[in-house]
């Protein structure tokens, strides 16, 4: 094997976070292409022959291959082989998670040259520090060395979650000013205390910015967006059943017909004062298809919570 005759991209290091971002990078500047994924585990052999062989079609194609260090000796001879296969239309993606395991098979893939992205574990304080200060400035904003400190205390050393948490912070913290270690715990504190209830009694008050802020905390705290729809229509529901009650009944003595807490009924006639039958209606409905969406696996549940947020509150 003299060459290789696709565009070759190798993924070095354990760090998952660091992969699974160069991966979608790379995916979301190929939209057109068709793209196959595999992981070790997934791949007999055949399967690389298959998947690299040109499309009679001729359209652009990616293959992302996840941890070729697992790859059986029979798989990986496959794949140093296929790597001559002349397609000008194919990009192929290999992820070594790095040790010595498939060593053999790496060293043939580096005289390659492909372009090679760095996914190592970052261990040292230092490294953590300017993974944070990066991450700030890929959002278009600064943090100080006494926010970055707070971050990491605050959340560790995952890469996900602090990530997550900067993307957060960059988009919550007004203005141009530095973030600091009080943004740092005002957010903490945010991701704390809030839950999908939160984010449903802030939309269902007509405060959007303040559900969106509260969607964005729950969901930073790991709060899964199906438990999210689940709040928003539970308190519709509650709405909807005291919106029937009669109107100077005692909380209590609705409680066992409506199965409603009193302190719920008290709530939802406060909330009620907001709102009419077809804004009602039309609240629902929004909710029932960002839970469809979720549900379905769509591609951006963030989204599609944050759509039926801002129907929710727009007749607020």
């Amino acid at each position: 094997m003299v060459g290789c005759c696709v565009e070759l991209k190798l993924l070095l290091g354990g760090e998952e976070y660091l992969a699974d971002r160069a991966i979608a990078n790379f995916l979301a500047n190929a939209k057109e292409a068709v793209v196959s994924q595999f992981t070790s585990d997934q791949i007999e052999i055949g399967a690389i022959t298959d998947a690299l062989a040109p499309s009679l079609f001729g359209e652009s194609r990616v293959v992302v291959i996840k941890g070729i260090q697992d790859l059986s000796a029979e798989v990986s001879e496959e794949l140093t082989e296929a790597l001559a296969v002349d397609d000008e239309n194919l990009v192929l993606i290999l992820w070594h998670k790095g040790g010595v395991k498939g060593k053999a098979s790496l060293e043939k893939v580096k005289k390659l040259k492909p372009e090679t992205i760095n996914c190592e574990p970052i261990k040292k304080e230092s490294e953590k520090a300017e993974f944070i200060h990066s991450e700030f400035k890929r959002q278009g904003r600064k943090v100080t060395a006494g926010g970055a400190l707070a971050l990491l205390n605050a959340l560790g050393s995952d890469l996900r979650e602090l990530s997550g948490a900067i993307s957060q912070l960059a988009s919550d913290v007004a203005g141009a000013k530095a973030i600091d270690e009080d943004d740092v715990e005002k957010f903490q504190q945010g991701r704390i205390e809030t839950t999908g209830y939160d984010v449903a009694d802030a939309a269902l008050d007509g405060k959007r910015e303040a559900a969106l802020i509260a969607l964005r905390h729950a969901l930073a705290t790991g709060v899964d967006p199906v438990l999210i729809t689940a709040a928003l229509g539970t308190s519709l529901r509650a709405l909807g059943k005291v919106s029937g009650a009669a109107r100077g009944a005692n909380a209590y003595e609705l409680a066992s017909s409506l199965a409603l807490a009193p302190w719920q009924i008290d709530k939802a006639r406060k909330q009620l004062n907001q709102w009419t039958p077809a804004t009602l209606a039309g609240a629902v409905i929004a909710v029932a298809q960002a839970d469809a969406d979720i549900k379905g696996a769509a591609a951006d549940p963030i989204h599609s919570l944050e759509r039926a947020i801002i129907a929710i509150t727009a007749k607020k």
